[in-house]
């Protein structure tokens, strides 16, 4: 089975990047946000890393942007989706919003239709509760940039069935992708244990005890990290890291998942990282 037209719901960073993978591996796309002018700014960003991305890719392979562009269809009516293969949503890490968004679409989408949720710590068992399709909804977990991340870890929710699971797998080995499939628990594996990380790192800088370029330097020094935890949160946004640390407090009941108070102010300040130019460091 080759899935050919993907629905991308959610036209944000991570959005961008799986509509643009897709686009490039020859899928038909189908992105989706509530506003217009998210769409345009998504349109732009998408040419804007296409270009980023041939001045660094290692092949002698160029990429058509618009070739790729004309692969990606951008629209704010979801009924589009009933042309879709398969699914994967992306909106902002809030049960409200995505439970509002899986009941929307299930009614849209063809009936074998498969969902994968791109979230960073909502259990895949609850987003599958707001569907009459729970057999065919999975968590897969893309890392950001998507398009130059090789691997992404697959969520087998409680009622996911083997078929659904195979189809993931063919459509991300389509996508160039490998995976690690791993059982439903918030955060999962990955960031139950990034989001603790980066909340530890915000409290050594708000307690003073060094500075965001030092704990950054120490992780890529020390351990051989491309990339330092505070340096990681701006790249993923701070309001993301914020939104996932509370859904692990709020399932786990645990004060180790404790937003620290300065993340809290920062989002509150509007201070996201890249995505707006400043968070722990300022981008141009």
């Amino acid at each position: 089975m080759k899935i050919q037209t993907v629905g991308v719901v959610g036209a944000g960073v991570m959005g961008i990047g799986v509509a643009q993978n897709l686009a490039q591996t020859g899928h038909d796309v189908i992105l989706v946000d509530i506003k217009a002018e998210i769409l345009d700014k998504a349109q732009q960003e998408i040419k804007n890393n296409i270009r980023f991305q041939s001045l660094f890719q290692k092949t002698d392979k160029t990429i058509n942007l618009e070739e790729v562009i004309n692969r990606i269809e951008f629209s704010t009516d979801y009924k589009l989706l009933e042309n879709a293969d398969f699914v994967i949503e992306n909106v902002t890490e809030k049960w409200d919003n995505k439970k509002q968004v899986y009941s929307l679409i299930d009614a849209i989408c063809p009936a074998d239709c498969v969902f994968a949720a791109n979230t960073s710590a909502i259990p895949i068992t609850r987003i599958a509760s707001a569907t009459k399709r729970a057999d065919k909804v999975l968590g897969i977990h893309f890392m950001n940039p998507v398009p130059m991340k090789p691997m992404v870890e697959m969520i087998r929710g409680y009622h996911t069935s083997e078929t659904t699971i195979e189809i993931a797998q063919k459509m991300l080995a389509q996508m160039g992708k490998e995976w690690v499939i791993v059982n439903d628990s918030p955060g999962f594996v990955s960031n139950r244990v990034l989001m603790l990380t980066i909340n530890e790192a915000v409290f050594l800088l708000q307690d003073q005890v060094a500075t965001a370029a030092d704990i950054d330097k120490i992780f890529k020094g020390c351990f051989g990290h491309k990339m330092g935890p505070l340096e990681t949160a701006d790249l993923i946004g701070l309001d993301t890291i914020l939104f996932s640390i509370e859904v692990l407090y709020e399932n786990f009941n645990d004060s180790k998942y404790r937003p620290c108070p300065l993340l809290k102010k920062m989002v509150d300040a509007g201070l996201y990282g890249r995505k707006n130019g400043k968070g722990f460091y300022v981008y141009q």
